[in-house]
Order: C-alpha cells, then structure tokens, then sequence
C-alpha cells in the first residue's frame, strides 16, 4: 500500500458537534491548521454529526465561532457527514459485492455472550466470526425477525503497523481486532467507516488527531486497505493535563474555547499559548501566527501529555495585551465597556489603553479599569472622604483647583501643577495625589495621577473638585 507524503498536503480536523469546542479540540485543529498552512497545503473542516441524538446546530455554530475567533477559516469545507450517507451507502454496496464486509445476525445478547466465553478462556474478548463467510464454512440460518449489521472482514493474521508522526512506530496484532460494525441494523454507517470514507473522498494526506484515536487507526487503516486508498500518515497528539495533573475537565475552569474570549483574552494569545502546549520551537515562548506557520514540523511535537497553566496563559495574553496597537486595543475592549453600561467616546479610548495596557492581563481587567473614564462617575463613599478629604487635604485640593484653572492640561502639565502646589504647600506627593484620587475617582487607587488627570480632562476634574462630598 502506497502512502500519500509526496502529495500536495491535505489535513483536516472532524469535531462531533455535540458540545462546544473544547481545548484539546481546539489545540488538535491548530496543529492541523499550521501543518497545511507550513506545507502551503489545504486544510478541510469535517462536522462529524452522525451521532443525531446528540448532535446540534448550536454545537455546530460553537465550533464555526470558535474556529473563526482563533483565526482557523478551513479552505474547504465545513462538510457534514449527515449529507454523505448516500456516498457511505454506494461504498458499504460495494465492498458487499467485493465480499470485504458481510451480514452478521447476532444479537447483541449472543455477541456479549461470546465475550464473556472469551474472558473466561483468558482471552481478548471479541465477536468469534459467526457470521464471517470463509471457504467451506457453513452459515447459520438467517433469522427472520433480524435485521443484520454489517461487519468489516479484518485480517486474522498479520500486524497492522505505522510510523506515527508523533509517538514513532505502533503496531497492533490484526488477531486482536475485531470485525467491527460498520453499519447498524438500520443501514446507518458507524463512525469509524464514515471517517475512512471521508479521509480517502477528501484526499486527506495527514491525519493530526488526539491519541485517544489510536486505538482506531488500526481499523481504519485496514478499511482503507481493503478500498485499495492511499493511507494518510497518522499522528496522535497526547492529551492535555489540569494543573493538577489529571484530565483537563470543568473542575479545572473553562474549557470551552469561547469562554476565553468572554474572558477577555486574545485569540493571538490563546493561539500561542495552544501551539506550545505540546511544540516547540527551541527556547522560543512567544511568537506570532505567521511564525509559527513558518516554524511548524511534527518532529518537535511532544511525546508526553501536556499541562495546562493558567498563569502562563496569563502572561502569554498580558505579553500581547501590551504589544498592541492602543486603538486596536480600544477597538476590542469597547463593546466590553458598553456591556458594562459604560461609553466609550465619553474618553481618548486608545489613551485610555495606552496607560492601562501595561498593567493589563486580560481586555475584561482593561474594560473594568477603563470604566473610571467611561462610567458615570461615582463620588466617595462617607468613610472614604471622612478618611482622605480632611480640612488640610481640602485646602490642598482648592490650592490646585485654583492654579488648574489656567494650567497646560498635559500629563506634563499637570504633574508640573502637582509638584507646584506640593512645593507651596510644603506636603509630600501622597498627601495630595491620594485626595485628588478620592475627590475625583472616588477611590484612593488609581493608576499614576497626573496621567488620570489629563486623560479624565481638565472641565471634568474642576467640576468634581467643585463637588466634593460633605
């Protein structure tokens, strides 16, 4: 069997929409992405929504949003297995004809029965092959109330082997697989046969999937052997780990990939953060879409499950929270502000991100912080004022109050009026930025107080000084 690696490439990743796309998913889809955007090859998006009960058209639309927001359009596709099953029925016809598969008439009880038989023998359970037509054997008689599944015809000698882009040469003993349904009482195709179907149509070269599928590939490959198609080359990533070291699940946070974006983190960041949990590139950590596209081989894929670190997504997203345009960055976090009740052109929004990004680790922090320009103002609570606008504190802030009237409204300006009223007053910096903060901000922490006070504007900070609470 001829393999597909001198071929243009095509990979393809094949979600079940039944639930949102979570981040083993979402990380599986990166590599696949990156492995054909590297090789300038195409990469397909495949919904594999056979499972009907489950399956639905808000798990679809999750996962179109979740690809789109990570920047991960498919060149082709979305394709949905639920509009082949014609396809499905004309290949299950022809491998009929071929004799590569056949009608199996046990019943679920009989099938468990033979396993039972099996594990008290020591051995594999399995379905021992009733049905399975071999040269001078005698079939049972059909039933005539049952409906038959259809069986694949495994090879029962031999070994089904492949070098694994990932995890090197695996091997599995042909006498250890089943002849596995392929298609149930009722015509419908399983899973295993549709993705064989969909692989060899699509042409896909290169199959990057979580290992929780190696124990498929087996199977696959023996189908595809017996369509005479080209095999893909497999790869298998391995799982990603909690910070406690156990499957990542619910319990650990979110795991839902747009959860992270309600979060306010960035899709720049999140793809980063993804691509390293289980590549590298050297000691690199942090590097954009377009490197990694120009970086990305299966060679430095990891072996070993990966842990995943909220911290360092944090520093991850803080990196290109503050690498970013301001007015980009304004651009992103005022729909954040508005649900917040807040408007965004009360203030110079890309200034605002210009102080605050520094300090920002995610765009929910920046929009709440950013709300101390955008957001109806609030004054001081009673101990708050009691606390910091004392009689001296009060004088101080009518001393600037009065020299601002025909001060530079600049950053530089106003801390050139700070230090003035300071030098007059013969006070230290806390016993005027600290007031100024509460009578203006009404809280006693903000970032640095001159920069507040130039951005805030100079009509706004007279008016509230003008104000203080009793």
């Amino acid at each position: 069997m001829t393999s597909q690696a001198s071929k243009p490439v095509r990979t393809r990743f094949a979600p079940s929409p039944t639930g949102f796309l979570h981040l083993g998913g979402a990380r599986t889809a990166l590599f696949s992405w990156a492995f054909a955007r590297h090789h300038k090859g195409v990469f397909v998006l495949r919904i594999e929504d056979t499972d009907v009960e489950r399956s639905t058209d808000a798990a679809v639309q999750a996962i179109l949003d979740s690809m789109d927001w990570l920047g991960m359009q498919p060149d082709e596709g979305p394709f949905y297995q639920m509009k082949r099953m014609d396809r499905y029925r004309e290949v299950l016809a022809g491998m009929l004809e071929a004799g590569t598969v056949y009608h199996c008439y046990s019943s679920p009880e009989e099938v468990e029965a033979m396993r039972e038989a099996a594990r008290a023998r020591g051995d594999k359970p399995r379905y021992d092959g009733t049905w399975r037509p071999e040269p001078g054997k005698t079939l049972p008689p059909v039933p005539a109330d049952r409906k038959p599944v259809i069986r694949f015809k495994n090879p029962q000698t031999g070994a089904t082997s492949w070098d694994d882009m990932v995890k090197g040469t695996i091997s599995f003993d042909n006498t250890e697989l089943d002849d596995l349904i392929i298609a149930r009482p009722d015509g419908t195709p399983t899973y295993n046969f549709c993705v064989v179907v969909d692989d060899w149509d699509m042409g896909i070269t290169h199959v990057l999937r979580g290992d929780d599928h190696v124990n498929n590939t087996p199977r696959q490959i023996n189908i595809l052997k017996a369509l005479g198609a080209e095999l893909p080359q497999y790869g298998h990533v391995p799982m990603i780990l909690g910070p406690d070291g156990q499957k990542l699940s619910k319990r650990h946070g979110a795991v839902n990939v747009m959860d992270y974006d309600a979060q306010g983190y960035l899709p720049e960041a999140m793809v980063n953060y993804l691509a390293r949990l289980g590549w590298s590139h050297g000691d690199d950590e942090l590097f954009s879409r377009e490197q990694l596209v120009e970086w990305f081989d299966t060679d430095h894929l990891t072996k070993s499950a990966s842990q995943w670190d909220p911290k360092k997504l944090n520093w991850v997203n803080a990196h290109y929270i503050k690498e970013m345009d301001s007015a980009e960055l304004a651009r992103r976090v005022a729909p954040r502000v508005e649900r917040r009740g807040g408007n965004p052109a009360a203030a110079d929004l890309a200034a605002v991100m210009g102080l605050l990004k520094d300090r920002a680790e995610t765009l929910e922090q920046l929009a709440d912080d950013a709300m101390l320009f955008c957001g109806e103002f609030v004054p001081a609570n009673a101990e708050l004022a009691a606390q910091h606008l004392t009689p001296a504190a009060r004088e101080a802030l009518a001393a600037f109050a009065q020299a601002a009237a025909s001060a530079d409204w600049t950053r530089e300006g106003v801390s050139a009026l700070i230090k003035q009223v300071l030098a007059e007053r013969g006070i230290k910096m806390p016993q005027l930025a600290i007031p100024l903060r509460v009578a203006v901000f009404g809280r006693p922490q903000t970032p640095a107080v001159d920069a507040v006070l130039a951005l805030l504007g100079k009509d706004k900070v007279l008016e509230r000084l003008a104000n203080l609470p009793a």
